[in-house]
């Protein structure tokens, strides 16, 4: 039972890490989108 108990509390903890990262890795792509389109409207001006 306590191996149980520690391996979920371990998977919990590498789920939300892992949640973490991946909305980091969005918000990192979201402003480089955001600066693309920005170098790409300022070329066209």
């Amino acid at each position: 039972m306590r191996k149980t108990i520690i391996l979920a509390v371990a998977a919990a903890a590498l789920l939300t890490a892992g949640c973490n990262t991946v909305a980091g890795i969005g918000r990192d792509a979201q402003a480089a989108g955001k600066a693309v389109t920005s170098a790409a409207d300022d070329m066209k001006k």
